[in-house]
């Protein structure tokens, strides 16, 4: 029998509690987010030096952050011992640009993507709590955008200026004139986070509409490596969160919170991110929500069984159409 899937505005009053997005959020709003990694697109436009693949092989990881910050570390080490190694410099610099280059490809800048905006912090604005795996600025936009309105609602990442602040449940409470917030965090890492040379996270923060290249200049001058992972196994990934205070406390604290009902939108539900479904499924939420483009009923019922698996048989879960009113970029 196969699943019965909604337009979002038939079910849409019965989840109002937590939001996940997957890649699909970002390819709606862009197809240039199709590729399905950085190292991917680097490889396919000649980026990629034969000393950069040499890194990627000896680290076992397709991770543009984790090399970049390995080798990174290196030639800070180098300066302040007055080490002379021409080689790793060369390296931390080709790296750097072949990840700056990537990201200036595929990443749109803020005008190509301000019209999408105003749905999408109107269909953010519906949930308590967002989590976005997305290394891209779709949703930080958005929030942004949406704070602009001043409509007694808030969107907030939890950094009090540039640091994370650990007691993000106290950001729950209005600010002044607010009447409700929504709470915005990065599992996997954004482009407007980082790490400076004392291993300090920190936000990136611009105007919206000079934010990206901002940020890409930063990574130019060596002030920052970027915190965010964007590629690799399961395991990789948990390996890397574990090296983030940030991204840590996310795993750890934030997505255990999720519970009673969970909105996925644009979640391919792969193998390599089965740890975040791992931890969303002990806060026991009793009812999920899949977006499913072009009906794929393969999807939903592979959905379907992982939902049982993981989160158990009393949670129910439902689907609904990608592309119906009302949800992500759909007005």
């Amino acid at each position: 029998m196969p699943f019965e899937i909604y337009p979002w505005s038939d079910i849409s009053d019965q989840f109002s509690d937590n939001l996940l997005l997957g890649n699909g959020a970002s390819i709606a709003v862009d197809e240039r987010f199709k590729y399905s990694s950085l190292k991917g697109h680097a490889i396919d436009n000649g980026l990629v030096t034969e000393d950069v693949q040499s890194l990627f092989d000896f680290f076992r990881t397709d991770d543009f952050e984790l090399v970049l910050r390995i080798v990174w570390q290196s030639t800070n080490v180098n300066a302040a011992l007055h080490i002379e190694d021409d080689k790793t410099e060369q390296a931390y610099r080709h790296v750097r640009d072949c990840l700056i280059d990537s990201v200036r490809d595929i990443h749109p800048e803020y005008g190509e993507v301000e019209d999408h905006l105003p749905s999408i912090a109107t269909f953010m604005k519906c949930f308590k709590t967002i989590a976005s795996l997305n290394y891209d600025l779709i949703a930080y936009w958005a929030m942004m955008y949406g704070n602009e309105l001043k409509n007694g609602h808030r969107f907030k990442d939890c950094f009090s200026g540039k640091s994370f602040d650990d007691d993000w449940k106290r950001f729950r409470e209005p600010y002044g004139d607010d009447t409700d917030s929504s709470l915005v965090f990065y599992p996997h890492g954004n482009l407007v986070l980082a790490r400076d040379k004392l291993e300090n996270e920190r936000k990136i923060a611009s105007a919206g509409t000079g934010l990206l290249e901002s940020i890409l200049g930063k990574w130019a001058r060596g002030s920052y490596v970027p915190l965010f992972v964007s590629e690799g196994t399961k395991g990789q990934k948990k390996k890397s969160i574990q090296t983030s205070f940030y991204l840590n406390t996310v795993y750890r604290e934030v997505l255990p919170s999720f519970s009673n009902s969970v909105v996925f939108y644009g979640w391919g539900a792969g193998e390599q991110d089965r740890h975040i479904l791992d931890q969303i499924a002990r806060s026991k939420p009793r009812k999920v929500a899949f977006s499913v483009r072009n009906s794929d009923q393969g999807y939903c019922n592979r959905v379907n069984e992982l939902v049982k698996q993981v989160c158990g048989k009393d949670c129910k879960a439902f689907f609904y159409d990608s592309a119906s009113a009302g949800c992500w970029n759909n007005a």
